[in-house]
């Protein structure tokens, strides 16, 4: 299942490196934000009837209403640009997987309650699915070699694995 998830790891990683480095090298997005506040005052508009707003929940539209008021266009766009292109360059690279595609969904839900559909949808139910194959979507990349460094949760001294002996109380260290 590695070649799988690997095919759908590089599909959603160039994705985001591809709408990431879009952004990464406009000035709009990195140097005013004037891209993103663009975007936010069309999709906080409420239209007149019989017309629907872009955003369905009103505490969303606030949050992006409060961002609005203080400037935090200024700064977001940098964060939105460079969170993307490094979300795709970590599930390319295989590094980190399951925290990559986590923030990627993050993104793609921002991206949806904002009522931009595009790819969103698609690359939101993948981001979960590569979340949930976390352990083997990265085993063709830099997670094989990452993970047991940094000492992963399946990965633990001999001990945890074997059958406790009788008698013999199991060690705290091998419970957590």
């Amino acid at each position: 299942m590695a070649v799988v998830w690997l095919v759908v790891r590089l599909y959603v990683g160039y994705a985001w490196v591809e709408a990431g480095l879009h952004k990464v090298q406009d000035p709009a997005w990195v140097d005013s934000g004037l891209a993103l506040k663009g975007f936010w005052l069309n999709v906080t508009k409420i239209p007149a009837a019989p017309a629907r707003p872009s955003i369905t929940f009103d505490w969303y539209r606030s949050i992006l209403q409060g961002l609005l008021d203080a400037d935090a266009y200024t700064w977001f766009g940098k964060v939105i640009a460079f969170g993307e292109t490094a979300v795709g360059i970590a599930l390319v690279l295989g590094a980190f997987v399951g925290v990559a595609a986590a923030f990627g969904a993050f993104l793609n839900m921002n991206f949806l309650l904002a009522g931009s559909a595009s790819t969103n949808p698609v690359l939101l139910i993948l981001a979960i699915l590569l979340i949930l194959a976390w352990k083997t979507a990265g085993f063709i990349g830099l997670d094989r070699y990452l993970l047991p460094i940094l000492g992963t949760p399946w990965r633990g001294d001999d001990d945890q694995h074997s059958a406790p002996t009788r008698g013999k109380a199991p060690q705290a260290a091998a419970i957590l």
